[in-house]
């Protein structure tokens, strides 16, 4: 979906590659009550700052919590609009409202029709699935751990 996804620039006509690279708690590294989601775009690297008070708007509205596989869609989502809508005007780091990050995050939920339906991070590499090298993931149901990939042997898994 939107953790790695190429997009065409709306001015400079430019192909834009863009790839989550991690999600960081703002307040300990900016002092800021946001969440920021960091992508590569072209290898440069930008942020998309979240508030943190969405969450709990989101917890507020609906009873449903937004996972860190969600923000991280949300947040790749708002990129990409921007980058369309010709608002990206390459700075390092975007601001979203609690109402675009609701916003965005309802849309990805009804595009992938449930959040267990998103797709796995980090993204190690486009042909390996996550779970091959940490095992279970810490959202993933138990039933779907290795659904679709093969069960890595004791030299693929991540020595912590």
């Amino acid at each position: 979906m939107y953790e790695d996804f190429t997009v065409t620039d709306r001015w400079t006509g430019e192909s834009l590659h863009c790839t989550w690279k991690g999600t960081i708690v703002a307040i300990a590294t900016r002092h800021a009550d946001a969440t920021d989601i960091r992508f590569a775009v072209n290898g440069r690297n930008l942020y998309i700052a979240m508030p943190n008070t969405a969450w709990v708007e989101q917890k507020r509205r609906n009873g449903k919590v937004i996972t860190d596989y969600l923000a991280a869609q949300t947040a790749g989502r708002y990129l990409k609009h921007a980058i369309e809508s010709g608002y990206d005007n390459g700075r390092d780091l975007y601001t979203m409202t609690v109402d675009e990050v609701l916003e965005h995050a309802d849309a990805i939920v009804r595009e992938a029709g449930r959040t267990t339906n998103l797709p796995s991070l980090p993204v190690i590499n486009d042909d390996v699935k996550p779970e091959t090298y940490l095992g279970a993931l810490p959202a993933d149901p138990p039933t779907r751990t290795y659904a679709g990939a093969p069960e890595p042997n004791e030299n693929d898994r991540v020595k912590l």
